[in-house]
């Protein structure tokens, strides 16, 4: 039977270093890790993994699954229709998971966000709150499949919505030696499904969907780590007048029609300034124009979303024209 790396799912494999799975053969038969897992877990070395077609794959897998339940993670500022779509096209029992909840500014009512999400996507399903990092909900992952008499449970969700911290928590809540999944902040980390035993159950840990436009490039490491949010996530509010404009790490600028109040929800360590109009930075990139509606949310793919205050006409310039969305205020 064929060995899987413990970190990231694939089978090892001593004849290609390109491919997944690698490891020399004089450790093969000894090796926890593959190679590329090793260099990211002790020396934080970074790769890009493509994997083709892995959306299908992850839902072709897990929608032929019997008397299984699926744990989708999303985290608060990536929800989006289209990660609504992919939630949608599970069609065995699921509930919707915002993961990283620690990242929520304290002044929002997390019940009241609940509901606002329900309403604007049609979520049928139970929305839980998780923070693996605060141990928020991480055990009731475990008691809600055992309550509701299911055997085995996946957790799938977008790249980087913490799928493999929480089960790395959960193993280490319930003292499971010997499984430490790779978590980087690199999508398609996990590149295969890993299978677990926990307290009789079988947890899989799956790899990411990936968005099929998003903020940054697959290679820029240092900017998908950034886009990464960190509790506390402090938003910034930005009046602005209709001279100026905002600047998102030089690849997306943003203006209003009127004088208007902007509230960036995105990691803190992105870079934004305030511009004007004689700077004429993106002005030669797509330009594309959105009528926005009373509190409203722009998001965009890949880094979080801007909520709109008064309605207006958007002007946006951008690198990826593809990579917005609008919808009703999930503030209400």
């Amino acid at each position: 039977m064929n060995r899987k790396c413990t970190g990231c799912g694939a089978i090892l494999q001593d004849t290609n270093p390109d491919n997944i799975g690698y490891i020399p053969k004089n450790k093969l038969e000894t090796a926890t890790y593959c190679q590329r897992c090793y260099k990211i877990k002790y020396y934080n070395q970074k790769s890009i993994t493509i994997l083709e077609n892995i959306n299908d794959t992850i839902l072709k897998k897990v929608n032929n699954k019997n008397n299984t339940f699926v744990y989708f993670l999303i985290d608060f500022i990536n929800i989006s229709q289209e990660v609504l779509d992919t939630y949608n096209s599970i069609k065995i029992p699921k509930c919707f998971v915002i993961s990283k909840t620690d990242t929520i500014p304290t002044n929002i009512k997390k019940e009241k966000l609940i509901n606002n999400l329900k309403d604007i996507y049609n979520i049928k399903e139970e929305i839980i709150l998780l923070s693996s990092l605060k141990n928020l909900n991480v055990k009731s992952i475990l008691w809600r499949l055992i309550d509701k008499g299911y055997k085995e449970g996946f957790i799938v969700g977008y790249a980087n919505s913490g799928k493999s911290s929480l089960i790395n928590k959960i193993c280490e809540t319930f003292n499971i030696e010997g499984t430490s999944i790779t978590t980087s902040s690199v999508p398609n980390t996990t590149v295969d499904f890993i299978k677990i035993k926990i307290e009789g159950l079988t947890i899989y840990d799956s790899p990411g969907f990936i968005y099929n436009n998003y903020f940054y490039n697959p290679g820029e490491f240092e900017l998908i780590k950034r886009c990464s949010p960190k509790p506390p996530l402090n938003p910034i509010t930005y009046q602005l007048k209709n001279i100026a404009s905002i600047l998102i790490e030089d690849r997306v600028r943003i203006s209003s029609s009127i004088n208007n109040s902007l509230t960036l929800y995105t990691s803190n360590n992105i870079i934004i300034d305030k511009v004007y109009d004689n700077n004429k930075k993106l002005l030669d990139t797509n330009k594309i124009e959105l009528d926005i509606p009373n509190n409203s949310d722009l998001i965009i793919k890949g880094l979080g979303f801007i909520n709109i205050k008064k309605e207006c006409k958007l002007t946006i310039y951008s690198l990826n024209k593809d990579i917005f969305e609008i919808r009703e205020s999930i503030f209400k």
